[in-house]
């Protein structure tokens, strides 16, 4: 089973790529909570250079909400990662988690019909890019 949603863009710039994404999770509801930026923690963690990579931690409050009435503990499953990273010279690969992979351990047919909507409104992000 996959456990991510794909795209690459091919000959694009990797900020422009970023706000586009930005943009297609607001449309589908969603909100960043969490931005971690991979490239610049590990060149002041570990002096150590690599190409853009950015998380964003992505969460639909309404979506949330229900997966949390329905199964509390899922919050450590949340927020829903989409990560943004450089792969080539002028390549930028998106990459959002999918919900029903993540949450797969969890015997519970109720959540997994509400993570089954997040990964429909997320391929939509995807495409939408």
């Amino acid at each position: 089973m996959a456990y991510t949603i794909n795209r690459v863009f091919d000959a694009e710039d990797f900020d422009a790529v970023v706000e586009r994404t930005r943009s297609a999770l607001t449309d589908q509801g969603f909100g960043v909570l969490t931005e971690i930026d991979v490239k610049a923690t590990m060149k002041k963690k570990l002096d150590i250079d690599m190409d853009d990579y950015l998380i964003l931690g992505a969460c639909n409050p309404r979506m949330a909400h229900q997966a949390i009435g329905i199964e509390p503990r899922v919050g450590a499953m949340l927020p829903c990662n989409v990560i943004l990273r450089k792969t080539g010279p002028s390549a930028v690969e998106v990459s959002a988690v999918d919900p029903v992979a993540s949450m797969a351990s969890i015997d519970n047919t109720e959540l997994t019909s509400v993570a089954g909507q997040v990964r429909d409104m997320l391929e939509t992000v995807v495409q939408n890019i």
